[in-house]
């Protein structure tokens, strides 16, 4: 079987939950399947890393694919062509995207669907295009796959396509995520904190990520606590985000507010490692990774009670309202002060983590494929 793959989001030192996503499940599919050639398109040079093994074949189509206008231009003219020329039978597309100007059976995977709930969070000709276009990807995939029932039932229910044609195939976690010892928790606070606690954030600094309302929720926590735990939020701004500088500069606590950007491995899993616990509250997921990696490296999640985070976490996190800045100082309060409930969350994780796993997350999306590939 010829497979085509949309590969344009594995960017080299650059990899975010859907690049991950690709990543992991790609890893494993092609090496599982040395009797399918995949032909990975992608769209400007890409790094050796990605070409997991021989059974692939890297494709690069220009034009560089990160503007409306150029999404349109790339799947609509670009991979067509490249479909046609290697005779491809399946495209999967792991960001969700499809062409619309091909017959060839096509997957889509499509992680959440925030933009048709809250557009307000994207930059206008972003939204307009999501809204617009994925109701007819979803419209025209042979099948979709999806990281949480939660994602499939709004999926279905949204773009009214039957659940029968969506799969859950929930994110995993690498296995670089472990537990650090009493040690090197205390050279990581050294290095990173000056030696305090602190809660963690990883993701990008987004709206729908709501930064504002977990600065406004630290803040607030400090207020009325004597102890010294800072915050640290690992990752960059992902569109203009104002409401978020104006909420830190008004902050009581702001110097104790720590940003330390882009992490790459292994720093980001001994900055987890060594974390009092995660504090992830977004206003929309389709999954939700970090919460996963906090679990793996057996430490406390304080979670947003919203869409699939519940589904995620289940009993393993302390629920909060990511909307009450009080409820999630209140869990921020929970988890510093008793030792015994910080213990009993980090005990249910480690059961909880072992329903996720990348292997499992590609057996289920080869799955997928094969639905497509057997009605041809």
């Amino acid at each position: 079987m010829r497979i085509a793959v949309n590969t344009r989001l594995l960017l080299a030192g650059k990899l975010e939950g859907i690049g991950w996503f690709t990543f992991e499940t790609l890893k494993r599919i092609t090496r599982l399947n040395p009797d399918c050639e995949f032909f990975f398109l992608f769209d400007r040079p890409y790094s050796d890393e990605f070409i997991f093994s021989e059974n692939i074949t890297p494709v690069v189509l220009p034009p560089q694919a990160r503007h409306p206008m150029l999404w349109y231009g790339w799947f609509e003219y670009s991979v067509p062509r490249a479909l046609k020329k290697t005779g491809a039978e399946l495209f999967l597309s792991t960001d969700g995207f499809l062409s619309l100007s091909t017959n060839i059976p096509s997957i889509a995977v499509i992680h959440d669907i925030n933009f048709m709930h809250m557009p307000e969070f994207h930059p206008w000709i972003t939204r307009a295009y999501y809204r617009h276009y994925f109701p007819l990807f979803a419209g025209k995939a042979e099948r979709i796959a999806t990281v949480s029932e939660y994602s499939k039932n709004d999926i279905s229910r949204t773009f009214e396509i039957s659940p029968d044609k969506i799969d859950v195939v929930y994110n995993g976690a690498g296995k670089v995520y472990r537990p650090l010892s009493e040690d090197e928790k205390a050279r990581v606070k050294d290095e990173l904190s000056s030696g305090s606690d602190y809660f963690v954030y990883v993701g990008s600094f987004h709206k729908r990520k709501n930064i504002s309302s977990l600065l406004e929720a630290y803040d607030l926590f400090r207020s009325e606590s004597a102890r010294d735990i800072k915050l640290v939020l690992v990752g960059e701004k992902m569109y203009d985000y104002p409401q978020m500088n104006s909420t830190l500069g008004n902050m009581i606590y702001r110097e104790d507010v720590i940003f330390t950007g882009r992490m790459e491995l292994p720093g980001l899993q001994r900055t987890y490692g060594a974390a009092l616990a995660l504090v992830y509250i977004p206003l929309f997921e389709g999954f939700g990774i970090p919460v996963l990696e906090a679990m793996y490296c057996d430490i406390p999640v304080i979670a947003s009670n919203r869409t699939s985070l519940p589904e995620v976490a289940g009993n393993a996190a302390l629920l909060v309202d990511p909307e009450n800045t009080a409820s999630v100082a209140a869990g921020m309060h929970r988890v510093a002060s008793d030792p015994e409930f910080r213990n009993m969350l980090i005990e249910r994780s480690a059961a909880r983590r072992n329903m996720f796993s990348w292997d499992r997350t590609a057996t289920l999306l080869w799955e997928s494929v094969l639905k497509v590939a057997n009605r041809q």
